[in-house]
């Protein structure tokens, strides 16, 4: 018997647990300090530095984005605002 998925499901079936895990805990902890950063060592068991990498990733992550729309919008532009902000500084 065939099981139709909708996109989103599609989508969110590729994202693996720790993608899944960094989404909900980036959710928890919206800003950067260094108590954030022991958490994600404890709570996640991965160096932050590695954290931020796998998190650039998601941003541009079409199944992160359907798992978690207002995140990855929020976190997209914070993004295109720090780049904007470089851009100026380097003119």
């Amino acid at each position: 018997m065939a099981t139709v998925h909708s996109g989103r499901a599609r989508e969110q079936a590729g994202l693996d647990d720790l993608s899944r895990a960094i989404l909900a805990f980036e959710s928890e902890w919206p800003s950067h300090a260094a108590d954030k950063e022991e958490a994600i060592r404890e709570r996640l068991g991965i160096e932050p530095a590695r954290y931020y990498q796998l998190l650039g990733r998601l941003v541009d992550d079409p199944a992160a984005r359907a798992h978690s729309p207002m995140l990855i919008g929020r976190l997209g532009r914070l993004r295109d605002a720090r780049a904007a902000r470089r851009a100026r500084m380097l003119r």
